[in-house]
């Protein structure tokens, strides 16, 4: 494998010697390219190809999508935002965003984890609808018997149909083809709505398989509203006498119709279009390759059978392997099931450039930074883009802002 990286490598620095003979003062540089105008233009938009009746029932989810909820519809007793909409919004409906969530629990001397349940863990709630002037319920905190503490910021959920669409056996197969070095670990999960077992892709850990599923999960977790698929509300701070009081809505607090919605806005949310392509994009990519950073983040998938056309044997380019790697120091320290504190999903670098920071925790304020943090599996790489003179490095930030 390092006889090709050299190979292509060395095909990348000869073109780039010849474009930039002459230019000493370039060569030197190290340019992170703005975000493109047209980078994400049609973020937030649907799939291209929908039938009347699919628009429509994108156009429905995302009303639900952008609406806030009440304590009187369910909200709470703690939730974290009062609507999908109020953390997935940049630069437009379903994108990133700048909320970050807390995770929090015990390391224990062996290296086990505790989420301390009973406290409320290991998601931090922090609002409660005593904001709203509703029964006087608080915010969680994070409990002090807590010595294991992360951020994670909100994805964007740009092509999350094209993605729930790609079959399972195909990233069982990304798994076994990728280097002993760092090969992904495919995280089979039980899948709430089915009862069956499925390979995870949504979220940090690679934890949930399907849409409906992460739109029941977010319903409970972020929102605090229960649903069919979640139908047991959080305790507060892990006091479920707190709920006696403060819960007064009768669960399922959704009955499936919304959390339905926020499955069908998500299955039919266009992909970010790609940016402006040129000679440094296209020089960009090939370094990518050739540093080996396209060995977790897989260029193409490939969708399966789909009742929707647009989403049917379909090819995309996520840039991810959904599969779970050990980052090293850049591990969240978190576990979820199968998941320990190490390990972390191939995040997905499509619309990378409309991302208003980067890695899980958002400690990056540019891709260079957050390049330069990998650990663990992502070491080589990121030992082979650092050793790169800063006008290379420029070309592959370049080829990322394309994205």
């Amino acid at each position: 494998m390092r006889g090709i990286y050299s190979i292509i490598f060395g095909g990348v620095i000869a073109v780039v010697a010849a474009a930039c003979q002459g230019t000493d003062e370039h060569a030197q540089a190290q340019p992170e390219v703005a975000v493109s105008a047209t980078a994400c233009a049609n973020c937030g938009q649907p799939l291209g190809g929908l039938t009347a009746e699919q628009l429509d029932l994108f156009n429905e989810g995302l009303e639900e999508f952008s609406a806030t909820e009440d304590p009187d519809e369910g909200l709470g007793p703690v939730f974290n935002a009062n609507g999908c909409g109020t953390c997935h919004n940049v630069p437009a409906i379903g994108g990133p965003g700048t909320f970050k969530v807390t995770r929090f629990g015990h390391t224990n001397d062996d290296g086990s984890f505790d989420p301390l349940a009973e406290l409320g863990g290991s998601l931090r709630q922090d609002h409660g609808i005593g904001e709203l002037g509703v029964c006087g319920q608080q915010a969680e905190v994070t409990p002090d018997q807590a010595n294991t503490h992360a951020n994670r910021r909100t994805t964007a959920l740009w092509g999350f149909g094209l993605l729930a669409a790609i079959p399972d056996d195909q990233l069982r197969l990304v798994a076994s083809l990728e280097p002993a070095s760092i090969r992904g670990i495919v995280n089979t999960v039980t899948d709430v709505d089915t009862g069956e077992q499925r390979v995870g892709r949504f979220g940090w850990k690679a934890q949930v398989a399907t849409l409906r599923t992460f739109a029941g999960d977010a319903y409970v977790n972020e929102m605090g509203i229960t649903n069919p698929l979640f139908p047991t509300e959080n305790c507060p701070q892990g006091d479920c006498n707190a709920l006696i009081e403060c819960d007064q809505v009768p669960d399922p607090e959704d009955d499936g119709t919304d959390m339905q919605k926020f499955a069908d806005f998500m299955q039919f949310l266009a992909a970010p279009a790609r940016g402006n392509q040129n000679l440094a994009t296209t020089l960009g990519n090939v370094a990518f390759i050739a540093i080996g950073c396209a060995g977790c983040h897989t260029p193409t998938l490939f969708t399966g059978s789909s009742d929707v056309a647009a989403i049917d044997h379909q090819t995309i380019h996520p840039f991810s392997d959904f599969l779970l790697h050990d980052m090293g120091a850049l591990g969240d320290g978190i576990t979820q099931g199968a998941a320990t504190g190490r390990l972390i999903k191939t995040p997905p670098l499509w619309g990378t450039s409309a991302n208003p920071f980067f890695l899980h925790d958002g400690r990056a304020a540019s891709l260079d930074e957050a390049i330069r943090a990998h650990d663990g599996q992502g070491r080589g790489a990121r030992n082979r883009y650092v050793a790169l003179d800063g006008f290379t490095r420029g070309l592959i930030l370049a080829f990322l802002n394309s994205l």
